[in-house]
């Protein structure tokens, strides 16, 4: 049952996330649309419109046919093209950027808006058309249905003057690395108030009856749902321990929780259904997941290809501010479940592995650059030297400061360059 659940709950949020959602959603209302309209065509409500302003309704069925099928033809061109711009946007992201930007782009709601408004006046006007059929030579049978389609036409055309507005700015790399930075400090803002909620010490434990529990398979790991958590286990107090952060990649066979209590096999079999490991990283959005798409970001403007000094100066200033963010976060989160004795321990990425994943990349490749190595050492100085960031991570953070000023010492020729940035340290 609780497997059941969770299938469900995957299935609920990749339709939701799917690129075809909003553009079925859109098109389901404007077929019913099309079918009211025709049903109440010639209720007298609609006729005496019709008498009072028949200049705004078509009287010929030919010349309703005709206006139709333009606007069919029309709107089907401008989805075309609207879909060759997309296509060509994710391709120049892929090449110059980074490919794992593009399930933000493409999950981007108001081009999925515009596409179902443009699918569903397509199927507004198909239905239309049909019915011209069936009223044989009828004088004026639809003119209030084909009104509805030409409005429909011209809002679509709007529609278009916007999308190009607004893919040409999404495809610009300080969007898009706002973007994420806003997504990712709403996020990572979001754990710090968890956890000035769930602010409480656990009580001693001996480790005399901690079980470990090992995965069962292969990906990363993103979340602990509550919810499938089994019933027998939330009526007895217990302490369950998450051992990975999340987006930490596990292996098959390493520890990933920690049991205070004795627990039994069909017990244990509804911790593995809690846990959520997936096989791709960023199909989730998470604060860690937001750094690494702007360290990637930045490592492909430092790329010989690209070589955008400037992309990667910009990445490394937000990327500053996210490490500050995400080190004001303590190590463990404990949340206690609401009427019941079950306490959750949440462990958070340590400093040192945010260095590994999110700093050193860029160091690496930045380290014979001087203006980009300068930007990087001026975001490490400002996280080490705030007072707000956890006392424990700061040898983390000069242990990488010691790291790049190794790093620009053997790699940087020009003296004055290198005294430049080194200035950094003595102030």
């Amino acid at each position: 049952m609780k497997s059941t659940l969770k299938f469900l709950k995957r299935l609920k949020s990749t339709i939701f996330y799917s690129i075809a959602f909003y553009p079925v959603l859109i098109s389901s209302g404007f077929f019913f649309l099309a079918i009211i309209l025709l049903f109440v065509e010639h209720l007298e409500v609609i006729n005496a419109f019709k008498k009072e302003v028949p200049y705004l309704l078509v009287q010929d069925n030919e010349t309703a046919r005709t206006i139709l099928s333009t606007l069919f033809g029309g709107i089907l061109s401008l989805t075309v093209f609207s879909f060759t711009m997309v296509m060509v946007v994710l391709n120049q992201a892929s090449s110059n950027f980074s490919p794992r930007l593009l399930p933000g782009l493409i999950s981007n709601k108001k081009h999925q808006i515009i596409l179902g408004f443009y699918i569903g006046t397509i199927l507004y006007t198909i239905i239309v058309l049909m019915s011209l059929g069936a009223y044989g030579a009828s004088t004026n049978a639809v003119g209030f249905s084909v009104m509805i389609a030409a409005v429909l036409g011209t809002f679509c055309i709007g529609l278009f003057v916007y999308f190009i507005h607004s893919i040409s700015q999404a495809i610009q790399i300080h969007n898009i690395i706002d973007k994420i930075f806003a997504s990712s400090t709403k996020l990572l803002n979001d754990e710090i108030t968890e956890q000035e909620d769930n602010d409480f010490a656990v009580r001693e434990i001996s480790e005399q009856y901690w079980k470990t529990v090992y995965s069962n398979k292969t990906g990363y790991y993103r979340s602990f749902d509550v919810e499938l958590l089994q019933d027998s286990l939330k009526d007895k107090e217990n302490i369950i321990d998450i051992i990975p952060y999340a987006d930490q990649h596990i292996w098959k066979g390493d520890p990933i929780l920690r049991i205070k209590a004795p627990i039994s096999e069909e017990e244990l079999e509804s911790l593995h259904i809690c846990l959520y490991i997936l096989s791709n990283r960023h199909e989730d959005d998470s604060g860690v997941g937001g750094m690494i798409k702007l360290t990637e970001v930045a490592v492909k403007a430092l790329s010989p290809g690209i070589n955008d000094p400037g992309t990667a100066i910009n990445a490394i200033s937000k990327l500053g501010q996210l490490v500050y963010q995400a080190l004001k976060i303590k190590p463990k989160t404990k949340i206690q479940i609401e009427q019941c004795d079950v306490t959750i321990i949440h462990n958070k990425i340590s400093a040192s592995e945010l260095m590994r994943i999110v700093i050193e990349p860029i160091r690496m490749y930045a380290k014979a650059d001087s203006t980009v190595s300068y930007e990087l050492l001026s975001a490490l100085l400002f996280v080490k030297n705030s007072n707000e960031i956890y006392p424990e991570y700061k040898n983390a953070i000069q242990d990488e400061i010691e790291a790049l000023d190794n790093d620009l010492k053997n790699n940087i020729s020009n003296n004055q360059d290198l005294k430049r940035i080194l200035e950094l340290l003595k102030k």
